[in-house]
């Protein structure tokens, strides 16, 4: 996946296990090819150390850019700072009252507050306090940069006017000029918050302490109601596991009741294994091999397909594999691929010289087999396409790359070759050790992917929910997932290169982000405390693992004194999902996006809430894997009632012509990603298939 939370290139690569990429903005100048533009998204901007500026960024503000090339004019480096620390005396004084977590910066190395206000006229003043002079002195800089602007003269202002200030690495490591952009970041909420009339951001949440889950709004409420499940529903689960040998594997897409009740029953007995759809299948093998024999499957059907086979090949057809309905547990993506246009998309592939298809791993057995039979195949997750896609670059020269089914990860497969495509021989490498610039640039006219495949819940995420997370929550850290459209994408990105606060990747990449930025908050143990704010960009069903994971090491560091330290997690929801509540308060539309109109009231009164067509990111799916159903299936275990379960097995695939079944023939692509994993390397068989297949 992309998952963009190291500190350095070099450490990008030693933590790479199909993770991390993509260097952070303020590195090493891009080389550039002739006749190439750069993309504005992926350079990164040149340290300067002279005194020259471009205060263009500042031109919303005479008072700004004045101050920007006062600053940026002083011939002498270390004269700079002295004159940016000097700023501090512009900064009108902040209240202790008012050095509130709410106007905390997040994301600055420092302790650091900032609060805006409208005065009588309608302009902006800012007041600010940090306890490191320089901080303190960025802040002073806005202060009487923006005083006296309108709010969307002060929205107009660029990011990159800490660039402007021409103040050197040295003086100015990236971790100060990240928190210096994220103060500016926190100036612009606070001002749309204004402009919008609003005291709080508009999407739900969740706040996470060491003794407390405080929700806003109705679907947060829904999400932390079975935090604490029923202690007797837990014990009757757990009683019907272990007298039968039952193991369950789950997806965290889970239903919050379902995931709860998982959790506690988790830590009474040891069968029971939450994860993302990569290792449920390995987890199905541990848990027979310890002497389960039935494993419940709670996820969409072609998880139960892939657990079933899996078990087969390693000599485990005896257990029994059960899904949690009768009838079909679909999956909208995996559906796109089952479908003509997916085959004639890969029909395209055939007698194309050096063809591989990399298929995600969320597709049936079926459309596996039958894709491998066309193309050689290879299957991938969030976390290692890119490095799938690398690898068949770097063992096949001149590979031709078809991806599917997912045409968000398609594209956003695309656009993060397309940035590579600028950075330095270094910085390529820092991903895969065998890829300069060149040989990016060159795979990218041979890198094609899918255009009709999308997971509904991932396809919320797009321009509409963007455009208020930029607005309302421009200062979190962003998390998404590899499915999610571009926007979203982008906008998780740009918070890892611009402000090092983003992470793009599988769930597990999101749900591990979370946990090192709340450690790091504790070892950080700030005097006045800190509240770290993330965007949930994938299925809400993480909550309750991230939220458990999240207290668990609050309360560790609680008991060790450390009691300072809150996480949010902000649920994002389509305005499909929110209705009008009354009079608009941004009449004129000064906010842009989809509720730059509306008042929001958090709750069922405002029309926030959950359906398959849109609101917030649940999978309908994943939701008919219920407590009712689990228990219902368990109680049928082992008893007369158990032939009633046919319905509830995976789905059978039969053998063609004598041959292997079509199940055994969709492992293939499966067994191929499990050699690579291993080996780091695809098999000389694969890549025979590979280089002869087409001619």
């Amino acid at each position: 996946s992309i998952i963009m939370s190291c500190s350095t290139a070099a450490s990008l690569h030693a933590s790479f296990a199909g993770n991390p990429v993509g260097p952070r903005k303020g590195g090493a100048r891009r080389s550039q090819g002739p006749g190439q533009t750069r993309r504005p998204a992926a350079a990164a901007p040149p340290t300067r150390a002279v005194a020259t500026s471009d205060t263009s960024t500042a031109s919303g503000s005479p008072s700004l850019q004045t101050l920007i090339a006062e600053i940026a004019q002083v011939p002498d480096g270390n004269d700079r700072l002295k004159r940016l620390i000097k700023m501090a005396d512009a900064l009108p004084p902040l209240a202790a009252k008012d050095k509130s977590i709410a106007n905390r910066v997040m994301g600055c190395t420092n302790e650091a507050w900032i609060d805006v206000q409208l005065s009588a006229s309608g302009t902006v003043t800012l007041r600010g306090d940090s306890d490191a002079k320089i901080t303190a002195g960025f802040a002073g800089v806005l202060a009487a940069g923006l005083d006296g602007l309108t709010p969307a003269a002060v929205l107009e202002i660029e990011d990159d006017v800490v660039t402007a200030l021409g103040i050197g690495p040295a003086a100015l490591p990236r971790s100060r000029a990240n928190g210096f952009r994220n103060m500016l970041e926190t100036v612009k909420k606070q001002t749309r918050l204004l402009m919008a009339n609003a005291t709080v951001p508009p999407f739900p949440s969740l706040l996470i302490t060491a003794d407390a889950i405080t929700a806003q709004g109705s679907f947060a409420e829904s999400q932390v109601e079975f935090l604490e499940p029923d202690a007797a529903a837990v014990d009757a689960l757990v009683a019907e596991l272990s007298s039968k040998n039952i193991g369950i594997v789950a997806h965290f897409y889970m239903d919050p009741q379902v995931q709860g009740v998982l959790m506690a029953a988790k830590a009474k007995y040891p069968h029971v294994f939450i994860s993302d759809s990569l290792v449920m299948a390995d987890a199905a093998v541990k848990m027979v091999e310890a002497g389960c024999t039935s494993v419940m499957v709670l996820g969409v059907d072609f998880m139960s397909e892939n657990v079933r086979a899996i078990l087969d090949d390693a000599g485990h057809g005896d257990a029994k594999v059960y899904r949690m309905a009768a009838e079909d547990i679909g999956c909208s993506l995996a559906e796109a691929a089952q479908g003509d246009a997916y085959y004639n998309y890969l029909e395209q592939a055939q007698g194309v010289t050096d063809a591989v298809h990399i298929i995600y791993i969320n597709t049936a057995l079926d459309t596996k087999a039958r894709a491998n039979a066309l193309v050689p195949t290879i299957t991938c997750t969030s976390s290692n396409v890119v490095q799938t896609v690398l690898q068949a670059a770097y063992q096949v020269p001149g590979v031709n790359v078809f991806y599917g089914p997912d045409t968000y990860m398609g594209g956003n497969l695309a656009e993060l070759f397309t940035m590579m495509s600028t950075w330095t021989d270094a910085e390529v490498a820092a991903v895969h050790p065998e890829h300069t610039q060149q040989t990016i640039k060159s795979l990218l006219p041979r890198l094609r992917y899918f255009q009709d495949g999308t997971c509904m819940v991932h396809h919320m995420f797009g321009g509409d929910v963007c455009e208020t997370v930029k607005n309302f929550y421009g200062d979190a850290y962003q998390t998404a997932h590899f499915e999610v459209p571009g926007e979203m994408f982008k906008l998780a990105m740009a918070a890892k290169q611009d402000r090092d606060m983003g992470v793009v990747g599988s769930t597990k990449n999101i749900l591990d982000y979370v946990v090192d930025r709340v450690d790091e908050a504790v070892v950080r143990n700030v005097p006045s405390g800190e509240r770290l704010t993330f965007v949930l960009g994938t299925e809400t069903g993480m909550t309750t693992s991230i939220v458990r994971a999240a207290q668990a090491q609050l309360k560790a560091a609680a008991a060790k004194g450390v009691t300072g330290v809150a996480a949010e997690i902000v649920f994002p929801v389509s305005s499909q999902a929110i209705t009008q509540t009354g009079e608009a308060q941004d009449p004129a539309g000064a906010l842009g996006g989809a509720l730059g109109s509306l008042s929001i009231v958090p709750g069922p009164q405002g029309g926030e809430g959950c359906s398959s067509d849109g609101g917030c990111a649940s999978c309908p799916y994943m939701k008919m894997n219920s407590l009712a159903a689990l228990m219902g299936v368990c109680a049928k275990v082992g008893t007369s009632a158990q032939d009633l379960l046919v319905a509830y097995e995976p789905k059978k695939y039969a053998t063609v012509g004598g041959g292997p079944s079509i199940a055994a023939q969709g492992c293939v692509p499966i067994l191929h990603m499990r050699d690579f994993q291993n080996t780091k390397k695809f098999s000389d068989a694969f890549i025979a298939d590979i280089t002869t297949r087409g001619k």
